[in-house]
Parts: C-alpha cells; structure tokens; sequence
C-alpha cells in the first residue's frame, strides 16, 4: 500500500508532459514582439531599446522604450505606455535617456529621463545637443541650416495640405501660369514639380514662394547654452565628427566647395539631358573630406578621392580617420583609413569581396565594422596598421544595431535566426560572453514550431555561386512529397537571409516547401555581384531563380506537379515575368507587380531605378523597356495568378496590376484581384495589422487551392 501511494504521489506532483507545439496561424503575427535600435549606456551597465508590439483589438502596432541590465535581469519599460517611444540614446555622460516620442505638451519630439533619478516623468530638456562629441563629453558639432527651425519639420509638412480648398488670398504653386477662377472653390492639386508624390508620404505641398537653397552649416552647442555657429558659406557640411580632444571638426563637402545653388543647378540641367553613357557614368569627385579647427577657420581638404565618401571616424588619438570609399556607383565599398595631415590613404579591405555596413574605431586601437556576408551578417575587429581582420560574431543569423560602451569593451546588438524571432544581445568586443538579455517571444517560440530552412548554395549560369534556402513545411515526414513554393525577393537589390521572416513561416506552417534564393542582383555578396544585373533584368537573374527550382523540384520530398511562384515588387514583376516564361508553376501571386515599364515610369516616384538600370528614359532606350514589360507576352500566361496590390502604392501604382488582371481575364486565366485600401508599398512590413494579416491568409488560401489535392 505505500508502494502504491508513493507511485501516485509522484504521478501527481510530477511535471506536465510539455505541450506539442503547433504550427502557426496567420493570427499569431499580432503576438510577436520585435527588438530594435540597441544603445548601451557609456558605462555599459545598460542597454536601452525599443520594444513593437501589436495591439490586435485597435489594428495598429505600439512603440515602447525598455532598458535591460547588461549583467543580465529583468528588462524593464522606461516609458509610459500611453504614449508612442522609439529610438533610445544616452547621453555622453549617462545621466539622460533621451528617446523619440509625440506625445502632448512639448516642443519638438525629443523627450529625456534622468537616469542618475529614475522613477520621475520623461521631460523635455532645455537647449541639449545631439551630435557628435568629443571625448569630455563638454559640447556637441552638428549641422543644420541656419535659418531653420528644428520644431515642426517634414511631418508637419504633410499634415498641412497645401491642395485642400484654396482661401482667396493663397497663391498657386511658384512658377504658375495658370490660376484658380475662384480659388475658394478649388480643392485640386496644381503641380509643377516632376517630384509631386512619394511612397508612404503622398501627395508632396509645391513650393508657394521661390524655393530657396539653405547650406547646411557647422554649430556646436554645449549643454544648456544656445548653439553657436561655426560656418557661414553657400555650401553644406554634411556629416560632421569632432575629433577625440574636442579641437577639430572633419566633415564632408562638395569637393570644389562650390555653392549648393550652383551644384543644384548643374545636376538639374544634366538631369534633363537625354542619357548618355559616357557622359553619365564618367568618374566624378562630388564630395571630399575636409578638416576644420573647433574654434573657427578655413576648412583644409584631408584627401581628393574620385567617387563618395561616407562614415567618418576619428582614430582614438586624432591623428587619423577611417571612413567608407566608393569609387563609383557601382563599385565596391571599402574600408580607408587617411592621416589627418594629408596624404594617401590605406586601402583597409582592397580584395575583400564584402562591403562595411558600418563600423566605430573603439579605444583600443582597433576598427570595429559589420557587414553582411551573404545572407548572414558578422562583426569583425580591423587593424588599422596592418589591415588584418577577424570576425568576432558570425554564424547562420543577422545582427544588428551594434552600439558600443564608451571603453568599447562590450557591444550591444539585436540577433535573430531563421527559426527565432528577434532578442536584445550582448557581448565582449572580442566575441566572447555572448548572452541573450530579452525573451519577449520565448513563450510564443515554445508554444509555436517555426520551421528552419536548410542553406543550399548552388553553381548557376557563368559559374555563379548563389545562396539560397529550403524550408521544411511544419510536420515535415520523411518519405512524402509536399508541393513547393518560390519566393522572389523584391529591390532588385534586396536579399533574403538568414533571419525570421513571417511570410515564409506563414507558408511553411499551411504544409508548403519554401524557396527562397539570392539570385543575381542581389545586395550582401559584393557590388560586381548586385550590379550584374544592370541592362540584363529577368536574365540570369530569372537563370538563377530556374536553376534552384530544378535543384529542388529533382528532391524526393517535393512534389514537382505541384509549385507555386510568389514575390514582390521586383519579386512581383519577376513572378509575372516567370509566368510569361513557363508553365511549371500551377499557380502565381504577384505582389506590388510592375507589368508595363512605360506606364509604370510615368506614374511612380522611382523613375531613377530604371534611368538608371535601363541605361535611360523610356524614350532614350525604348527598346528594353519594350522588351522587358510582361504585358508584351501575357498571352502567353496560363498560370492561375492573385494579385495583391495597395490603393496608396505610389511606388509601384495600381494601374500597373489593373493592366495584368485585365490581361488575364479577357484571356480566361483564373484570376483574383484584391485591393487594399489606406496602404502604401509597405503594407507587407508596416502596413495595418489586420491586412497585413488578411494577405498572409489569403496566401494560403490560393496556393492551397491550386497546388494541395
């Protein structure tokens, strides 16, 4: 008998079997929590950051400022719920939190808490800098236009209509010939500019006066003082740093240091010309690096280097500064490193086939930089002496938001895996000590299978080595064939990687393979890499796309009757292109699609993507504008094809998807056209919740029908 008590005493008090997991429902999107814009305090202790959240019951996302213990702890919310908070950072000498918010009863959006008190209410703080600062932490360099106001801004800017009904006494825009009858009947829009409307903003305000060019200028400001400025001349200093003992300012500037006006207006005559190639894609020296005393004084030029420089970074004793090359548009970013004083620059990454994404010279000497490789990313520590390199973080997974403490011994960083939603990170500078801080989504993650993708590289075309990923559908059996789908990425010059991404996870969870690919053109694996596709759209790119297909569709588990093909934007054009192509695929979605280059260069607010890989306008170069629209060939199409387009796309416009679904249903290809209202090209990633929701279920739903028996 105590046997038996003994037995069922254990059986009772012993823990629950975990729960299987299951697959995930287009629903569990609103659960999960993103992890963005890292900063750690300037003596490490602490790592503020901001938390996303979706609040389902009233469709909109919610912003939040958390810090963590970098000892690791609880994290902790710093700012009131009520209320909108992003973008955390510190002050130099840590006694502020300063973050971004709208909330009421302020000036500007810039709020702070003091974190030498905590527990009192965020604050607005009188006359304090951002900047750049030198190492004592007494002022901040900056540039803004001198008569410029910093309150209101852009926003401000759209939230006034300047098209709403006009009064008596406003103006039509500048430069107008034309003007209304009565113009407090008016409530049109009159437009002059070529730029009169932009992806997620709308329809732009035209100027009412004569636009005027504001250099931007050079202030420093301390702390509770009023700014000073520094400069006063017709060009802009763009970028400044101030180096490490506070006495000079290194900054970017038109390599001439010629008038902005004067600039403005040689690139607008040149804009109006028809393309040429010789002509525009000529080595150019825009800008330069420049060099100039704290305390006033003639700017020195540090180097003259033909192409851009961009990310400057003073050397821990002053002498020199590293910054980020191109030679030209489409050549390689490098890593330099230049004397102050003058003379050649050191070539840090001369045959590296990467590119720096960021970097800061930490204390010790050494640079610490970030890149992409490939679909993964990887911090890397680089002797600036003799040009060798480590990767101290690496491995299947993208990082980013690298921010460092003031001695630049342990960094700060957002981490998240194919199969892991995004976490707050921290780490020695070396690499060592790695710990996760956050685990906001560690129930979702137990309670949900995400599924993993197995890496695949492959030779294409030429020789080409290119990246992609297979993700297994959720309850994946060996021995059973499962239908597949194709992702196509959009840009062209995206990518896809290493990293948690819903749509994929969306797909695999309904019992569908997944195929996702970096083709040629694709950004991470070098600038001879992403612009190989220049003048060549939909060739070895589309070769690429084909090749992993093949690769796939020859597996024992994948069904190769049953394969679907989706993207968007690029990835939308590309779909419909594919279609045009074959037949394999039994069903498509387009996605944000282009399908006539023509109509869609006159009412997009891109057009330089095409002036630009089309080598002209369509007029200068009709022939591949022709030739690389779909609706030349749509009837060819026989794929059964959903479109998905947004009413307020203005980078890729509805009147291009109204074309491919006319196309196709006077043709009889199954075809169904939804349209979202109150959406822009975003909707897939910042879009509404509950659309951005309804588009993940309507994915299922068509892939389902036409390729599950």
């Amino acid at each position: 008998m105590r046997v038996l008590r003994r037995a069922l005493t254990a059986l009772l008090f012993a823990p629950a079997a975990a729960a299987a997991q299951r697959a995930m429902q287009p629903n569990d999107w609103h659960r999960l929590t993103t992890v963005s814009q890292p900063a750690m305090s300037p003596d490490g202790r602490l790592v503020a950051f901001t938390v996303t959240t979706v609040n389902e019951r009233e469709n909109k996302r919610h912003q939040e400022v958390w810090v963590a213990p970098a000892a690791g702890g609880d994290p902790q919310r710093y700012t009131a719920p009520g209320y909108e908070s992003s973008n955390p950072r510190f002050s130099p000498d840590g006694k502020y939190l300063f973050f971004s918010s709208q909330r009421p009863g302020g000036s500007g959006n810039t709020w702070a808490i003091r974190m030498d008190a905590p527990g009192g209410e965020a604050a607005q703080v009188e006359n304090y800098p951002a900047g750049s600062w030198p190492r004592d932490g007494k002022f901040a360099v900056f540039s803004a236009a001198a008569d410029a106001d910093t309150a209101g801004g852009p926003r401000a800017a759209r939230e006034a209509d300047p098209y709403a009904r006009m009064q008596p006494t406003a103006r039509p825009p500048f430069g107008a010939i034309t003007k209304p009858v009565m113009p407090e009947r008016f409530d049109g829009r009159h437009i002059l500019s070529a730029r009169y409307k932009a992806n997620g903003q709308g329809f732009l305000p035209g100027a009412r006066t004569a636009p005027q060019v504001r250099p931007q200028q050079i202030f420093t400001q301390a702390p509770g003082a009023r700014r000073e400025q520094l400069t006063r001349t017709a060009y802009s200093h763009r970028s400044p740093v101030v180096s490490p003992d506070g006495r000079f300012i290194a900054f970017i500037a038109d390599a001439d240091l010629r008038p902005d006006s004067l600039v403005q207006a040689i690139n607008d005559s040149i804009s109006r010309l028809p393309y040429d190639r010789v002509r525009d894609e000529a080595p150019r020296n825009d800008a330069d690096i420049f060099v100039i005393p704290v305390a006033g004084g003639t700017p020195r030029k540090v180097a003259t280097l033909v192409g851009t420089e961009s990310d400057l970074t003073w050397s821990p004793d002053g002498r020199q500064l590293a910054f980020v090359h191109r030679a030209s548009r489409t050549a390689n970013a490098r890593l330099m490193v230049i004397n102050v004083a003058g003379g050649q620059p050191t070539n840090l990454t001369p045959t590296w086939r990467y590119e720096p994404g960021g970097m800061e010279w930490l204390p010790s000497g050494e640079i610490a930089m970030w890149a992409d490789i490939g679909g993964s990313s990887g911090l890397f520590m680089v002797n600036p002496r003799t040009a060798q390199m480590r990767e101290v973080l690496g491995g299947r997974r993208k990082m980013n938001g690298f921010s460092f403490n003031a001695a630049g011994t342990s960094v700060a960083y957002v981490s998240t895996s194919v199969a892991k939603p995004t976490e707050l990170f921290i780490a020695g500078v070396d690499g060592r000590n790695e710990r996760k801080l956050t685990g906001f989504n560690d129930a979702l993650n137990r309670e949900i299978a995400w599924s993993d993708a197995e890496r695949l590289t492959y030779r294409s075309v030429g020789d080409v080595e290119i990246e992609g990923w297979l993700m297994k559908p959720f309850g994946y059996e060996a021995g059973k064939k499962y239908p597949l789908v194709l992702y196509i990425h959009g840009g062209p010059h995206s990518q896809y990687g290493e990293q948690w991404f819903d749509e994929t996870q969306n797909l695999a969870a309904a019992g569908f393979m997944v195929l996702y690919t970096n083709p040629r053109g694709s950004s991470g694996y070098g600038a001879d890499f992403t612009f190989s596709t220049r003048g060549r759209w939909f060739a070895e790119d589309y070769e690429d796309l084909m090749k992993a297909v093949d690769i796939a569709a020859a597996r024992a588990d994948v069904d190769s009757t049953r394969m679907g093909v989706t993207g968007g934007s690029y990835g939308g054009v590309m779909t419909a292109w594919v279609t045009v192509k074959t037949n394999r695929f039994k069903a498509a979605q387009a996605d944000r699609m282009i399908s006539n280059w023509w109509s869609w260069y006159g009412t997009s607010d891109a057009q330089g993507l095409t002036e630009f890989e089309f080598y002209g306008r369509p007029w200068d170069n009709p022939a591949m504008y022709d030739s690389l629209s779909p609706i030349r060939y749509v009837r060819q199409v026989q794929t059964p094809t959903f479109i998905l387009q947004s009413e307020e796309d203005h980078r890729t416009p509805m009147t291009d998807a109204e074309q491919w679904f006319a196309a196709l249903v006077r043709q009889g290809v199954p075809v169904e056209f939804v349209r979202y209202p109150r959406s822009t090209h975003d909707l897939s990633r910042t879009g509404e919740p509950w659309l951005l929701v309804d588009r993940l279920g309507r994915l299922r739903d068509w892939f389902g029908h036409w390729l599950k028996p």
